[in-house]
């Protein structure tokens, strides 16, 4: 018996090798892609609700963005604080200020995606880049690196959406971590030809891409998502690109608490199970892989199974991903965190079961 669950163990720890080795080491051994420079139009779409400080800080870092030829298009999202005052003000102090009012809709209470498609269409350009309130670009460079990555074939552009470091917090360098694997993942799968997510912190496609998809309708029931879904929608490995210059990155606040994070994995789970099977599979697997590793390993161990098959397994595995997560950390400027990879690894690992287990019993709150 002891046998078999060693050859499971083995099958196990193969699957987590082709995982890190051929899906995420097309990521973490590449170099980036400046691109070429580009002039073409470009519409900024930020969406707020109850944004006001936020947006006061963030909005002039991207109206005053070193680029031709661009426009801001803030949506107050039918907020209740100061945010469409503050906005008001912006469309007064830049030119290239849009804004775009929304009031509550019966049909679409609380339903961001509406406000996003009342933003689109009121933008005038061809391409369209998206970030959200809270965030802010790593340069005045960013629209600039973004769009170079368009191409007459390629129509969708993925950014990395990272979030700011915070000193001598551990739960903020889990969640740097967690953000920075998630990144990993999505564009790894996209270099590879299978591209399923984006992020709505840092992302660009084609106005031609939502007209030709009939925008969010075919998952406007979800009340969020319209980033990870509508990528999953239309992302093809024709039309998808990514973009991981350090002068393409945005950063954003990180959730200060535990409990917060958890609602924001909570949601990240349960847009997933929204996909397409193939890729809640490819998703699904990963994360098996990942949560059968420890327990065979410390299974077969304290069943006293051979100690010199086991730990070496265990060991190349730990040296294959750690290698390969930590290439990609420092693609992404993340170098910090990797050095608590084996611990925030077991974290995730059981956190994430806890936010399945979760939304079994409880849906998410997708949208303010």
């Amino acid at each position: 018996m002891l046998n078999i669950t060693f050859y499971i163990f083995i099958g196990i720890t193969a699957i987590q090798l082709f995982y890190y080795l051929i899906v995420f080491g097309k990521f973490a051994f590449s170099k980036p892609d400046k691109g070429s420079p580009k002039k073409i139009p470009v519409s900024v779409i930020v969406c707020a609700k109850n944004e006001a400080e936020n947006l006061k800080k963030y909005v002039p870092l991207i109206a005053e963005q070193n680029y031709p030829d661009f426009e801001v298009v803030l949506i107050d999202d039918a907020s209740s604080d100061e945010t469409l005052d503050v906005l008001e003000e912006f469309e007064k102090q830049y030119s290239n200020v849009r804004l775009v009012k929304v009031e509550n809709n019966e049909a679409f209470w609380a339903n961001k995606k509406f406000a996003v498609t009342l933003g689109i269409k009121a933008a005038t350009k061809d391409y369209l880049l998206f970030t959200d309130s809270d965030c802010y670009p790593s340069s005045n460079e960013w629209l600039s690196q973004m769009s170079a990555q368009f191409t007459q074939t390629k129509t969708i552009v993925l950014g990395y959406g990272a979030y700011e470091k915070v000193k001598r917090s551990f739960l903020n360098k889990i969640i740097r971590f967690d953000e920075m694997l998630r990144a990993t993942q999505y564009m790894s799968w996209a270099k590879m030809g299978s591209p399923y997510t984006g992020e709505g912190r840092n992302m660009a496609y084609k106005k031609e891409e939502f007209f030709n998809a009939n925008g969010f309708m075919s998952h406007m029931h979800v009340r969020s998502g319209e980033d990870a879904m509508f990528v999953n929608q239309v992302a093809t490995g024709k039309n998808t690109t990514v973009c991981y210059t350090p002068e393409s990155f945005t950063y954003c606040p990180p959730k200060k608490s535990f409990g917060q994070w958890f609602a924001q994995k909570k949601r990240q789970v349960y847009l997933h199970s929204q996909f397409k099977t193939g890729d809640k599979i490819k998703i699904r697997l990963f994360f098996i892989a990942q949560l059968l590793f420890p327990l065979f390993a410390a299974g077969l161990l304290i069943a006293g199974f051979d100690w010199m098959f086991v730990v070496p397994v265990i060991g190349f595995r730990y040296l294959i991903a750690w290698l390969t997560v930590g290439y990609s950390a420092g693609k992404l400027k993340e170098k910090d965190v990797i050095y608590w990879f084996p611990f925030i690894e077991i974290f995730l690992i059981f956190t994430q079961l806890n936010v399945y287990i979760s939304n079994m019993f409880s849906k998410p709150v997708l949208w303010k």
